[in-house]
Parts: structure tokens; sequence; C-alpha cells
């Protein structure tokens, strides 16, 4: 594909409210996305609780995760935990003042939609990657969320 064919598939992906166009030709593809969100993985910082030591020995180690932007401490354990893939807003139901996708205590399963996350005046339904039932919902309805920030802790 030569340069200046090029150049307009980019100009046109910048103006339009499309996210991503690909393009197939003789001679190759050519996939544009525009605004993507970066990829990194945040680093996590690790606790170990201070080992205590009884009249039975030495009892087990807890170790805590903790988010620089969230205060909630989630102790490691055999919950999963569902994460911001992107920046935006999230969103507990699909219009204001309806209801929420999930709510604490009920069961879930994997691919079911548990929030929204608006970026770019674009709504990104997020979905469940593990069947379970909710335990915590980690993030307030129209807060701002960072990539990686934990959302939903899942039983």
């Amino acid at each position: 594909m030569d340069l200046r064919k090029l150049k307009t598939l980019i100009d046109l992906v910048s103006e339009s409210s499309i996210s991503e166009l690909e393009v197939t030709e003789n001679e190759g593809k050519v996939r544009i996305v525009k605004n993507a969100p970066p990829v990194y993985f945040p680093q996590a910082q690790y606790t170990a609780a201070p080992k205590i030591i009884g009249a039975t020995g030495i009892q087990d180690t807890a170790v805590s995760v903790e988010s620089g932007t969230v205060s909630n401490t989630i102790t490691l354990s055999r919950d999963h935990v569902i994460t911001s893939p992107m920046v935006g807003t999230f969103y507990r139901a699909p219009s204001p003042g309806g209801d929420s996708y999930v709510q604490i205590g009920e069961s879930i399963k994997a691919g079911q939609i548990v929030c929204i996350i608006e970026a770019m005046k674009l709504l990104n339904e997020i979905e469940s990657d593990k069947t379970g039932m909710v335990k915590e919902i980690l993030a307030e309805n129209g807060q701002a969320v960072e990539y990686g920030q934990p959302l939903f802790v899942i039983d």
C-alpha cells in the first residue's frame, strides 16, 4: 500500500467516530487503531505480615496486595479479582436509573457483563472471566478507574 493511501486512511480514522480500521489488499494488511489503551502491567506492592510466635510455634504468614489508587486491601486466597482493562469511568448499571449488572452475593457466569467502563465517549461492556459469586465490588459508580485497577472480587 502506498504512503498517500495510508495517510488518507489515518486521516479518515482520526476524523471519524470509529476507533479501529483494518484494510486488506493484495500487498498486505494494515490495521489502524485510534487511541488504543497503553499496554503495561502495574507494579503491585507485596507486604508480608509479621510472623507471630506463640505457644504452638510459628503461625501462617498472610500476604496482602495493595494498589496505589485503591484503599482496599485484598488478601490473596482462592478469590479471583476482575481488573479494569482500560482507563475510564466505571458504571455499575447500563443507564443512570437502571438496575446494576451484578450485586454482592450474586452468582455470575464467565462471559456475563458485570459493568461498563466509559472511555473516549465509548461505552465498553466488561465481562466476567470466571464463574463464581460476587464477593466485593471495589469501585464506586461514576468513579474514574485506571488500567489494572481491581473492580470485583469473585469467590
